[in-house]
């Protein structure tokens, strides 16, 4: 995969070290790959079907790590790279050509386009990140939300459910808000349910716990969160102490909510998210009202209807028992590591 994502993708070593291994590792690998190709005189080319389903998974996350990149990029001020995202959506689109019938190519593509949507509303005229309950809807893409919600549920009509297909049902309930307080924060909990399933990770139950705080309330996500960050192994996630430290705010623990904050500052994320923790430490610092319920973080940005205000994802995604994936998990930073 790491070739893949260096030489079809183009991102460079650097960059796919921090979405999978240490830069060494990673180069080494690399490395290693092209000496194989080249001793074994291995040639490329499009494998045969019958070779297909084996490396789906690899292909898929391959894709799925190119877009997590672009849409919340390092090593600029930019919110958004556009060009990954539009590789990661032509690569997404082809893949879903040549496997009609496979519906987590399509989750993946529905994903990408409910996602890439919202490109144009998540930064100000300053070039600063707006989060998801703040941007003006009115710029999200229609075209690529009615695309993509129409191939999600195609897919989960195919009661084949899967990772990619369950955070574009969450892409598509956030699509589906005509505003933020019509979002339906306990289907998006639900599906982050079914979601631990397939990838049993931390980092998806802190996003699940932050739609619990929309849900339920802060105290409730809150609760959740506080155990995950004694795992080490989200130690280093700026994004589970950013959530932290809007839910503290809302729990009127101001101290502790800028102490989080300082601590998701120390892991140096993305240009974008730590001029938007600057602004809310100063906020918190300067005695301002905690930030609304509607202005947290979420931390997957996923996309939905117009006025409906519920989803309507198959029944598929909501009650199936779904059993455990043997697909690699999801990137620690992966689409949920942007904010809006």
């Amino acid at each position: 995969m790491t070739l893949t994502l260096r030489v079809v993708c183009g991102l460079p070593t650097a960059t796919i070290a921090r979405l999978l291994l240490p830069e060494p590792a990673v180069a080494q690998r690399i490395v290693r790959a092209k000496r194989k190709i080249r001793d074994a005189g291995i040639r490329l080319r499009v494998p045969d079907p019958g070779e297909r389903p084996a490396r789906l998974a690899s292909v898929l996350r391959a894709i799925y790590l190119t877009f997590t990149e672009g849409h919340s990029p390092h090593g600029t001020s930019a919110v958004v790279r556009d060009d990954l995202c539009e590789e990661a959506l032509r690569l997404a689109a082809g893949l879903h050509r040549l496997l009609p019938d496979e519906p987590e190519a399509a989750g993946l593509l529905a994903l990408i386009l409910l996602t890439s949507a919202r490109a144009a509303a998540r930064a100000d005229e300053d070039g600063a990140l707006v989060l998801l309950a703040d941007q003006d809807r009115s710029q999200w893409d229609r075209g690529r939300m009615d695309e993509g919600r129409s191939l999600v549920e195609a897919a989960l009509a195919q009661r084949r459910p899967g990772p990619y297909q369950l955070q574009a049902a969450i892409a598509a309930c956030h699509a589906d808000a005509a505003a933020p307080v019509d979002t339906d924060w306990r289907q998006i909990a639900a599906l982050y349910g079914e979601l631990l399933r397939f990838e049993p990770s931390p980092v998806i139950a802190a996003n699940r716990a932050v739609a619990v705080a929309y849900a339920e309330g802060p105290a409730a996500g809150l609760a959740i969160l506080d155990t995950l960050a004694a795992s080490s192994r989200l130690a280093r996630w700026p994004q589970l102490h950013i959530a932290r430290a809007a839910l503290l705010a809302q729990c009127g623990r101001h101290e502790d909510a800028v102490a989080a904050y300082r601590d998701a500052l120390a892991l140096e994320p993305a240009c974008a998210v730590r001029r938007h923790i600057t602004g809310q430490i100063a906020a918190l610092e300067g005695a301002a009202p905690a930030p609304a319920e509607e202005t947290w973080p979420t931390l997957f940005t996923l996309a939905r209807k117009p006025d409906s205000g519920r989803c309507t994802m198959p029944s598929s995604a909501r009650s199936a028992r779904l059993a455990p994936s043997t697909s690699p998990p999801m990137a620690s930073s992966a689409v949920c590591g942007g904010c809006g």
